[in-house]
């Protein structure tokens, strides 16, 4: 059913600007003391623009442009755009894990909307966690909202090779550690990685989750494959302005657009994508917060469905760059089209499928045929077994082959420093068939799930030419990363999980075709460990911390505070 436009008396900013007497009054004087005249802002739609850049968020260097494009777009639309700074959640630079701010910017962003006097927001990020964060914001307040991603930086080059940021890096890291290249070399290698403004040039966290975002609606069409340098995305930019004050009046929210459907629309675009293990905590994240159902066994009845049709690193040989002259996004739905939801509402006011009807592929290495994927299953598999018994995640398509069915002998790191200190030591007792293992790296052990489960190799292996091995934790990893890691394993070791219990020499069995992963030790020896165990000290007593520590969930609940997880809304405030 169409939904009723709204009229001017409708908007939410009205009950700030149109309130009677003093608080009214002191809108008006207060815009004029900012430089706005009346004729800026009287009985239009008021636009925020909510957007994450700093001087650490680098990969958002061209968003103080792009802001001035937005603005100009709400100005030609008849809005009145108003700039509202959030948190810069910089994957490179915050500590102790992106992922814990993940849900302060959530917070915030909420807040920030709810307490100011906005009809509609446009929401800016791209690095990896400030897309779930705003777009879970947003939906807790359920206005007219849509998503400007960041786009992707160029190719990365050196010395004539091609480069992709992270995926290229780690294989240097790799080679510098085992000594065949001096740090010189190194450091020129990754910093050909980065050559422009953009987010990840590989189909990492920052690619999949702005390419998500758009398969269920919140950008315009194809949004997320632009390049950010190029000059397709200044006017994406300015046409998203003018879209969200043609949203404000259609009365087009963002919970009209998130839908059961458009959900699982984008968990089969995240399997054709191989796209990052962290896609499965946002999107269950975000979808708890728009009071929608989604955990792993969609994920897992996905995966088997939808093979990898994007050849795109780190489990192909593309980059971003070259997705999007191949087509982007639009191109690769079209190709999925008979495993979607086509009639889901999208920001541009069409359906999905309206939007990818003229959608072409000109480039079919890049972009696979169904009948012709890099990889025949998707990227992700969902594991459960007595070392996760509520779900650990392992990306196959970027793992080696000959390891997803292994059984091999724990070598156990009690926590990040410990691993640090002892990896590389050469009297360490370690075997390529071993199994790297990592504690009390989770939500709360960590703190905040921080990107450790690409365990570094031992380097007296890496020497040998060893260059996978079988490595588990309950810690994520970088969506630009490969190798056969099992990742989130849940419950996390810091709240008595299994993974706490095991010790070296423990067997342990990666089963991938039976999506089983199992400690093989008996259960009266478990539970006696299980009695001698002690949970370690918290990392916090006050502050952000300690709410997050005190409230979050685990990973196979998208690791939301617990309190915001749920259906239901705030009241709007008064104004007096």
């Amino acid at each position: 059913m169409e939904k009723r436009r709204i009229v001017v008396e409708d908007l939410r900013s009205q009950r700030w600007f149109a309130a009677p007497g003093k608080p009214g009054v002191a809108k008006y004087y207060r815009m004029n003391q900012g430089g706005f005249t009346t004729e800026d802002h009287h009985r239009k739609p008021i636009i925020g623009i909510i957007q994450t850049w700093s001087d650490f968020a680098t990969c958002h260097t061209l968003f103080p442009q792009r802001t001035e494009e937005v603005k100009r777009g709400v100005w030609q639309a008849g809005g009145c755009p108003m700039v509202m700074p959030a948190m810069s959640v910089s994957e490179s630079f915050v500590k102790p894990s992106t992922l814990m701010y993940r849900n302060f910017l959530a917070m915030e962003a909420e807040e920030i909307i709810r307490s100011q006097p906005v009809d509609g927001v446009v929401l800016m990020g791209g690095c990896d966690k400030t897309t779930p964060a705003l777009v879970m914001g947003a939906a807790s307040m359920n206005i007219p909202a849509i998503y400007l991603p960041a786009g992707a930086m160029l190719r990365g080059n050196w010395h004539g090779q091609t480069l992709g940021t992270g995926s290229s890096g780690a294989q240097a890291l790799a080679d510098y550690r085992a000594g065949k290249i001096d740090e010189r070399t190194y450091r020129e290698m990754v910093a050909g990685t980065v050559r422009s403004p953009g987010t990840c040039n590989v189909m990492g966290t920052a690619s999949t989750m702005t390419a998500l975002v758009d398969v269920m609606g919140l950008t315009l069409p194809g949004a997320s494959s632009i390049p950010a340098v190029d000059n397709a995305h200044a006017r994406m930019a300015e046409h998203c302005g003018r879209r969200i004050v043609e949203m404000v009046w259609e009365n087009l929210r963002i919970g009209d657009i998130v839908t059961p459907a458009s959900l699982k629309n984008a968990v089969v675009a995240d399997m054709a994508l191989s796209g990052s293990t962290n896609s499965l905590i946002h999107l269950v994240a975000m979808a708890r917060r728009f009071g929608l159902k989604l955990d792993l066994d969609d994920f897992a009845a996905a995966s088997e469905a939808i093979p990898v049709i994007c050849n795109l690193m780190p489990a192909g040989k593309y980059l971003m760059e070259d997705f999007y002259y191949a087509g982007g996004l639009l191109a690769l739905l079209k190709k999925l089209q008979g495993h979607l939801h086509l009639t889901c509402t999208t920001a541009n006011g069409k359906s999905l499928g309206e939007n990818i009807v003229k959608a072409e592929t000109w480039n079919d290495d890049v972009i696979r045929p169904l009948d012709d994927p890099v990889y025949p299953a998707g990227g992700l598999v969902v594991l459960r077994g007595s070392l996760a018994p509520r779900g650990a995640v392992l990306k196959r398509s970027a793992a080696e082959p000959k390891l997803l069915q292994h059984t091999g002998p724990a070598v156990v790191f009690r926590n990040y420093a410990d691993l640090l200190d002892r990896v590389d030591d050469p009297v360490l007792d370690v075997k390529p068939g071993s199994v790297l293992v990592l504690q009390d790296s989770g939500p709360i052990g960590a703190p905040g799930m921080p990107e450790w489960g690409m365990l570094p190799i031992p380097k007296k292996l890496l020497k040998a030419g060893v260059r996978d091995m079988v490595r588990i934790s309950d810690a994520r990893m970088s969506g630009t990363y490969f190798g056969t890691c099992v990742l989130h394993v849940s419950p996390e070791s810091r709240v008595g999980g299994p993974l706490a219990l095991v010790r070296d020499g423990d067997p342990i069995r990666l089963d991938t075709e039976g999506r089983r992963l199992d400690l093989l030790v008996d259960e009266r020896e478990l539970e006696a460990r299980r009695q001698a165990w002690q949970a370690p000290p918290p990392h916090y007593t006050r502050g952000f911390g300690w709410m997050y520590s005190q409230h979050v969930l685990q990973a196979d609940e998208g690791c939301d505070f617990e309190f915001l997880a749920r259906p239901g809304a705030t009241p709007e405030p008064e104004v007096r």
